[in-house]
């Protein structure tokens, strides 16, 4: 063996070492960092209750609805897939809405201040425990639902089975029945693990800790926020919405779409998605007042054009008085 050849085989057994230990130094971590979480979690559990909150019972658990301001529409606001806290990544929206709307955040099971359940997360389980929630903590119909991702879904398949009760579709960058058209299940999949991986090992504290985070006022609402992200995040009940997700579009297709008056906000992340705009334009089309906004900022629309946002849904609630 040449001189260069034993040269060259020396260098790869180095860096191999190297990729090695920095992969053994990363696993540790990880291991450190999911055991300092669930210590920190069995000192948290007071922060997982909160009175601003309403608790209803629903199949024997307890769901909470945040709920804001006074007037004539009711908007009540369905977190995505997976959103620790629903109660808290709304505010940026709500709180410039609720001087002239009345505001109900749905924190379905598993999310938020809300229990978790080994029960169905099919469609129609969903819409039905969100329409008794509502119905239990003495929020009447009609809503202006306003779903973000994955629970635009619920909103659609709401209109189309109790259109009495929905006033109005209000959504934010939200899924509609294209989405396993976009989505495959082998995503689905990797989705679910890389959440349950991600959850046991609860990188997300620190990253969170670190972070500025505009939806907590304080310090304390931010080691709140923190306690219920940690509790959340990952937990089967969401994961579980996932294996529906398929059926649940094709169920919403074997519907002619809402009339519902509907306003749709597409994110910049999806607006060169054809067939995600166009889903969306077909919704506004069939609806008996609709328009698309489209937006040059991330999926989670409202965090970033709350201001704009909450313009346009004023001057769109007005229309619908006239």
């Amino acid at each position: 063996m040449s001189k260069a050849a034993k040269a060259a085989g020396r260098i790869l057994r180095i860096i191999g070492r190297i990729i090695l230990w920095i992969f053994i130094v990363l696993i540790s971590l990880l291991v450190i960092c999911g055991v300092v979480n669930k210590i920190m979690q069995q000192g948290e559990k007071d922060l997982l209750k909160d009175d601003r909150c309403h608790m209803v019972e629903v199949d024997g658990k307890n769901m909470s609805i945040y709920t804001e301001g006074s007037g004539e529409h009711t908007i009540v606001l369905m977190s995505g897939w997976g959103t620790p806290s629903p109660m808290y990544d709304f505010r940026p929206l709500y709180e410039k809405l609720s001087d002239d709307c009345k505001i109900a955040v749905l924190e379905k099971f598993g999310y938020g201040f809300s229990d978790k359940t080994d029960g169905e997360r099919d469609i129609d389980t969903l819409v039905r425990q969100d329409r008794e929630a509502l119905q239990k903590a003495g929020i009447e119909a009609p809503y202006v639902l306003c779903p973000h991702s994955l629970s635009g879904l619920e909103a659609t398949y709401w209109a189309q089975m109790y259109p009495d009760e929905v006033e109005a579709i209000i959504g934010l960058d939200m899924s509609t029945s294209v989405l396993m058209e976009l989505e495959s299940d082998n995503m689905l999949t990797f989705e679910k693990v890389l959440g349950k991986t991600v959850a046991l090992s609860g990188i997300n504290r620190p990253m969170l800790a670190l972070s500025d985070l505009p939806e907590c006022r304080n310090a304390e609402e931010k080691k709140q926020y923190i306690a219920v992200y940690s509790a959340n995040d990952g937990n089967s009940t969401v994961l579980r919405e996932a294996d529906s997700q398929k059926a649940n579009c094709e169920k919403i297709k074997s519907l002619p779409l809402p009339k519902t008056p509907t306003l749709q906000f597409i994110s910049g992340t999806n607006r060169d998605n054809e067939r995600w705009v166009d889903s969306h334009r077909e919704m506004t089309d069939a609806s008996s007042h609709g328009r698309m906004v489209q937006l040059d900022c991330g999926h989670y629309v409202h965090h970033y054009e709350s201001e704009k946002i909450a313009k346009e849904i004023r001057s769109f609630l007005s229309e619908l008085k006239k």
